[in-house]
């Protein structure tokens, strides 16, 4: 399932909120400066009043979140976190009951997979994309050998914020992943994205056959050598008229 592919029903659902910084990609990362504005602690991570919205009925008896809803996932913290390891298994649970949704959650910390998942996972749960973001060739050398081997149904490469030219011909993504999505960075203080690096991925992309969405250009922008500041509502728009997307 690709990331961009579901225009029509999608939800979001933050189960529990704030992170700890990891690596490189967090530097700048948009729920801390959002919290920053709110007087709000990012790292303190706390279960949100939207836990069990997944589950949450009408009173005709409905769902809320219809069938075939397209379920943006824990996108202000990370699912994989370690201060949610508590409340996670009903997480899954709730997954799992509605079977009849997709959720696609984005995360660092693929390499907590193997502790975090359901005793009935197997190869992954039809209806969950579990994506993995590199922000750099440090991030993605370390993560994606362990990605690429891991139970997971469908597979989805996120390169935002791209901070650097990253290689993946190495990685034979043709043989399993579906799609792979670039963007620069945000915010006042954001690292520049060249749109060098973002052709480099297209046509790795485009060799072995997989998917590609050049989802936003970042406020800090290159392209032909010359520097590009990019307003916030801008940054998706200009991404598209690239026309660059597989």
């Amino acid at each position: 399932m690709e990331v961009n592919a579901i225009e029509k029903k999608s939800a979001l659902w933050n189960p529990w909120h704030g992170c700890h910084k990891l690596s490189e990609g967090c530097r700048h990362c948009y729920v801390y400066r959002g919290d920053a504005r709110r007087n709000i602690d990012s790292s303190v991570i706390t279960q949100t009043k939207s836990f069990d919205v997944p589950i949450k009925r009408k009173r005709d008896g409905e769902y809320k979140i219809p069938s075939g809803t397209l379920v943006y996932t824990c996108f202000t913290s990370d699912f994989f976190v370690e201060d949610a390891d508590p409340w996670r298994p009903d997480a899954w649970a709730m997954m799992r009951q509605r079977s009849d949704l997709q959720f696609l959650m984005i995360t660092k910390r693929i390499d907590r997979l193997d502790q975090c998942l359901p005793a009935d996972w197997g190869e992954g749960y039809e209806h969950v994309t579990i994506c993995c973001t590199v922000e750099n060739q440090s991030r993605a050398d370390y993560r994606l050998p362990i990605y690429r081997s891991s139970p997971i149904r469908h597979k989805i490469i996120i390169c935002e914020p791209l901070l650097e030219r990253i290689d993946l011909a190495p990685y034979n993504i043709g043989q399993w992943v579906e799609q792979v999505v670039a963007g620069g960075e945000s915010g006042n203080e954001a690292r520049p994205c060249n749109f060098d690096w973002v052709l480099e991925l297209r046509s790795v992309c485009e060799k072995e056959k997989v998917s590609f969405w050049f989802k936003q250009t970042g406020a800090n922008f290159i392209k032909d050598g010359k520097h590009y500041n990019i307003k916030r509502p801008l940054q998706h728009s200009q991404a598209r008229k690239a026309g660059i997307n597989l």
